[in-house]
């Protein structure tokens, strides 16, 4: 019986100039966390209701929020990304990832310094803008395609960094909350500063993506890309496989296929892989994180608490949030295949969705509710960090094709900030007391639509826990079901050894012959 050859699994020590790499290019993320818990909290702070809100001594905090001034202010944002996540696939066709970041780096500056200097809320929304089309850019470009068997661990980095920037964010809004000037809110806004500078300087030390070399042509940077990826944690004969490997799924696919372009994405097996992209991204607004995300500090003091007391229990609720990511991350490499993780994430968002909204219809008004509205929500933001948002993006980039990635992960992120958006726009008419004043109720919605996750995370979602890149194109090829998909023998491993012994082989041939001419 002959051993198929696998991918050799390498320790996180042994990995760790790519994940250092990986790491680099990740902090990207980390503007979407301080954006978060900037805008959510800021909402709700006296400094900046008095320059862009109302008096209303019937608010805890003594002032209200205008609607379509909230709504503006986190869906615009969304649809700047929603546009730049959109236009992604074409722009890293043409230019590359990398200069798509630092692209995002300069547009974010500005985005920032028209929100720190003004207090006109026409030019807030294009700061807003700005800062959406930066953001679409940072998320989409953001991932380096690592190791199949440390795929999740370095892709789950979007996470780490996300809870990292809310952690940071959450800490300067609660210092900062009781000042009564323009700096209460002008010092927040200017920690998105941060992301943009490291950034620019990390990417003259990243190189660009070995397989998107390949696909220009451009072999020998590719293999020296590679290289400084992977070379160190690999023998030369398991670097060999891993390159052999990804040129052969790469010359299979232009074989496949003469073009490269949007249309190809809806065209034969790949309009399978497209559809799963865009339903796993789907999901982590299905899961109600854009509506926690944006809104949870302000939803506290609307349920009853003081300024003070919701602002410490965000900061508390962030922490709680990277504990999850790193929990999630452990789980994923040890324990539990993508597949699982998503679907026990889907469970346990939904009941912590659902006993927020039941303790709000059972008890209004009243301690206990108000109790339980801050219980439900750190246990949300624990599941959603642990389970679906850490698994999305590892999952849903799996999906796609190599070829087609930047076009469909770009459109797929694009769907997302839509539905973010959407959420962005439509959560205010629900929680809002000059509208619906639903409260907790409102969670109602994010229970059934967490089931709804669950069903298709269980009918539609494949298991790709330690398959190669090319392994997963073979497998989506040969059409393979979501039933069969973990447990089906691949083919290209195989044949990329034999491809590595036969070269080994010719090597040795040449260096006898010369030994054999070269003797007195």
């Amino acid at each position: 019986m002959t051993t198929v050859p696998m991918m050799p699994e390498t320790s996180l020590w042994a990995n760790r100039k790519c994940l250092i790499i990986c790491a680099t290019v990740a902090i990207a993320n980390m503007q979407y966390g301080l954006d978060s818990a900037a805008i959510g909290s800021l909402q709700a702070m006296p400094g900046f209701l008095e320059v862009f809100g109302y008096k209303d001594p019937s608010q805890p905090a003594g002032y209200a929020i205008e609607g379509t001034f909230q709504r503006l202010i986190g869906s615009l944002l969304t649809l700047g990304a929603f546009i730049s996540s959109l236009v992604a696939g074409a722009f890293a066709h043409f230019f590359g990832r990398k200069v798509a970041l630092w692209l995002a780096c300069v547009l974010n500056a500005i985005a920032c310094i028209i929100q720190i200097s003004t207090t006109n809320k026409v030019a807030v929304y294009i700061g807003r803008l700005i800062l959406g089309l930066a953001n679409g850019f940072l998320v989409t470009f953001s991932n380096i395609y690592a190791p199949a068997h440390l795929r999740a661990v370095m892709v789950a980095l979007f996470s780490e960094w996300v809870n990292i920037g809310s952690i940071i964010g959450a800490a300067v809004t609660n210092a900062t909350k009781s000042r009564l000037d323009k700096a209460s809110y002008q010092i927040p806004l200017g920690t998105l500063f941060i992301v943009p500078a490291f950034l620019a300087l990390g990417l003259f030390l990243v190189p660009e993506s070995p397989r998107y070399l390949l696909y220009k042509g451009k072999t020998e940077a590719a293999r020296r890309s590679l290289k400084t990826l992977r070379g160190e944690s690999l023998s030369s004969e398991a670097f060999e496989l891993e390159w052999v490997e990804m040129v052969k799924g790469i010359e299979e696919e232009k074989q496949a296929a003469r073009t490269i372009g949007p249309l190809d994405m809806f065209k034969g097996t790949e309009l399978r892989r497209t559809l799963l992209c865009y339903g796993i991204i789907a999901t982590q607004t299905g899961a109600g994180s854009w509506f926690m995300i944006s809104y949870s500090t302000y939803f506290m003091i609307v349920a009853g608490l003081s300024v003070d007391d919701a602002f410490k229990f965000s900061v508390v609720n962030t922490c709680l949030g990277f504990i999850g990511v790193n929990f999630g991350m452990y789980l994923m490499r040890h324990v539990m295949g993508r597949r699982t993780v998503l679907m026990t994430g889907a469970v346990a968002q939904g009941c912590a969705m659902l006993g927020m909204a039941v303790s709000a219809t059972v008890a209004y008004g009243t301690l206990s509710a108000r109790n339980c509205v801050i219980a439900f929500i750190a246990l949300y933001q624990f599941s959603y960090n642990a389970f679906v948002g850490d698994a999305t993006y590892p999952t849903a980039t799996e999906m796609v094709s190599t070829r087609l990635r930047s076009w469909s992960v770009g459109s797929a992120i694009s769907l997302g900030y839509f539905l973010a958006w959407l959420t962005g726009f439509c959560s205010p008419y629900f929680i809002n007391p000059e509208d619906l004043n639903w409260g907790a109720k409102y969670a109602y919605i994010w229970a059934g639509s967490n089931l709804c996750c669950l069903v298709f995370f269980y009918l539609c979602v494949p298991e790709t826990k330690g398959r190669t890149l090319e392994e997963i194109d073979e497998l989506f090829n040969n059409r393979v079901s979501v039933r069969n998909f973990k447990t089906f023998q691949t083919t290209i491993i195989a044949e990329a050894f034999k491809d590595v012994k036969t070269s080994v082989g010719r090597s040795e041939n040449r260096l006898a012959i010369a030994e054999h001419f070269n003797q007195p």
